[in-house]
């Protein structure tokens, strides 16, 4: 396995900037992305990575789904979550039959990837650093982030050790954990309101600092944390992140607190908006709004909690992508009249 390269399907924001420190490193990698241009300035000119964390520029050797040929014991899955399926359905027939897909994706994508690869074949992972793609061969590190790792069971095997090991090349805080799932639930309520602050032209921080906006945060955060606990899972953070703060019949304070933080976490990264926000106003895509946060309300359903700020969100999101609405507070203002009326119900 040492010689053999590690494919990272999605050479995008998260896989491209992996698969570069890792080629920088002397670890064989082999990119595979749908973007042909993207694909040709890896292997040829090199990948760049600009920003305030480190400037380089690596040629890493890259395919496009066709050209892929082989198979591969170790697949870092690094698309859109909206993608996985489609990604899975390509990338199987090269997954050998002891070999596993590593999700570092936003979302809770290991559900869908056990579901289509088989759980044993399947390997978590929490990444929280901030990249844009911002053309072919070019992506902007905007700042360092968690990154964690952990096996969906929870053992410590050989495997996920030495996958922490490789991801500590690129994060040297890299985490291995007996609860992945607890790191991604946790995600879920940042990335909810990063969905929130996706509705409007300002930045993560600026949303972040408004007062009139708190009552949309503390709601999403609640609304997750009360699916995770009633789902039994034990939610965990990173930085100052403390999504235990949204637990049923947690007090505000801290939650207002750890808000407030989110403000000035963002105010320091060179990336200003989320990568959410750049699906809409510049790639004019759609976003990962039902595959990620759609998601967390299904699995309420299931066990009897109601979402209906998620449900919300997830609507105006759709809105934006089908042109009935634009990217304004105005837009923001129907979640936040929504999320003051539960308040003050409650």
């Amino acid at each position: 396995m040492s010689g053999e390269p590690i494919l990272i399907w999605g050479a995008g924001a998260i896989g491209g900037t992996l698969g570069a420190y890792w080629a920088r490193a002397g670890v064989p990698v082999l990119l595979v992305d749908i973007v042909p241009e993207h694909v040709e300035a890896c292997r040829t000119t090199g990948l760049s990575i600009t920003g305030p964390v480190e400037e380089f520029r690596q040629v890493v050797p890259a395919v496009t789904p066709q050209e892929l040929t082989g198979t591969y014991s170790r697949i870092v899955l690094a698309v859109k979550a909206g993608a996985t399926e489609a990604a899975l359905a390509a990338l199987t027939p090269h997954l050998v039959s002891d070999g596993f897909v590593l999700s570092a994706q936003n979302g809770l994508n290991e559900i869908t990837i056990a579901k289509t690869v088989g759980e044993a074949r399947t390997m978590g992972c929490f990444v929280n650093f901030g990249a844009d793609w911002h053309g072919p061969g070019e992506i902007l590190y905007g700042n360092r982030g968690a990154v964690v790792v952990g096996e969906l069971n929870g053992a410590m095997s050989e495997r996920v050790r030495e996958m922490h090991r490789l991801l500590a090349i690129f994060e040297p805080d890299a985490v291995l954990t007996d609860n992945i799932y607890g790191y991604l639930w946790g995600k879920l309520a940042y990335g909810a309101m990063l969905f929130g602050t996706a509705l409007t032209n300002d930045s993560m921080s600026a949303n972040f600092a408004d007062p009139q906006r708190l009552p949309v945060w503390l709601t999403l955060g609640r609304e997750v944390g009360a699916v995770a606990a009633a789902r039994g899972v034990t939610s965990l953070g990173f930085g100052a992140f403390d999504p235990a703060v949204f637990a049923p019949g947690a007090p505000e304070g801290p939650q207002v607190e750890t808000i407030r933080w989110l403000a000035d976490y963002t105010s320091k990264t060179a990336k200003t908006h989320s990568g959410i926000w750049r699906d809409l106003a510049v790639r004019k895509r759609k976003t990962e709004g039902q595959p990620q946060i759609g998601i967390i309300s299904r699995l309420g359903r299931e066990v009897g909690v109601a979402t209906p700020a998620l449900e919300l969100l997830v609507a105006l999101i759709q809105d934006i992508e089908e042109g009935r609405r634009p990217m304004s507070f105005e837009t923001l203002k129907v979640l936040i009249e929504q999320c003051k009326s539960a308040s003050t119900a409650a």
